[in-house]
């Protein structure tokens, strides 16, 4: 259902559309679209739970520490809040804020509400969670785009100034924006599921 909220941002990006819904009466696209959209959050954090069991993955148990104090979490709100106001006003510069902007926004929430975040992690060097949930989305947007390029209804992009080299339907630099999506599926999750959470992580103390 998550994804839903990313299809009403492009209403105003416009970054892809649908090739095939005519196909369908609204409610059946709609109904239909709704159960594929379901398994998006479960895929990518099955998948980074998967990648968070790698032996190699311990490597990034002890990176560098950000220490965010609380004032942090306000700038980080009033960044996101920028972010996704230029992405809503011109949206032909700044559609790439549809894939960071929503984690700066909802991390300081989860934090000032006791719900699991990001940077509580991060404080303490551990980048695993970051690095599981980035890669694990990175993995499912390459399957998700191998699938669609032979799928008919399918969906096609209009990206600005990145239409070129593309793997399947989706240009190649168009793959870096599923790298901050997992941290932003996170962060939602945590917003509207915290119990929920994978990884274990906690909220501030």
């Amino acid at each position: 259902m998550v994804w839903w909220l990313f299809e009403l941002i492009n209403l105003r990006t416009s970054n892809w559309e649908y090739l095939g819904r005519e196909r369908f009466a609204p409610l059946e696209f709609d109904l239909l679209a709704t159960i594929s959209f379901s398994t998006v959050i479960p895929a990518v954090f099955e998948t980074a739970a998967v990648i968070s069991t790698f032996a190699r993955m311990d490597l990034f148990a002890s990176g560098p520490r950000i220490p965010v104090r609380r004032a942090a979490f306000l700038f980080l709100l009033l960044t996101g809040l920028a972010m996704f106001s230029a992405m809503l006003i011109w949206p032909k510069n700044f559609f790439p804020f549809t894939w960071i902007s929503l984690v700066l926004i909802f991390e300081p929430i989860n934090y000032w509400t006791g719900r699991p975040f990001l940077l509580e992690r991060l404080r303490t060097g551990d980048w695993r969670t970051v690095i599981s949930l980035s890669l694990g989305a990175l993995v499912c947007g390459f399957f998700w785009e191998m699938w669609n390029y032979y799928s008919f209804p399918k969906w096609i992009y209009h990206i600005p100034g990145l239409a070129f080299l593309r793997i399947f339907e989706m240009p190649l630099l168009g793959y870096a924006g599923y790298i901050p999506f997992g941290l932003e599926l996170y962060a939602l999750t945590n917003f509207a599921l915290p119990a929920s959470t994978p990884f274990g992580a906690s909220g501030p103390r």
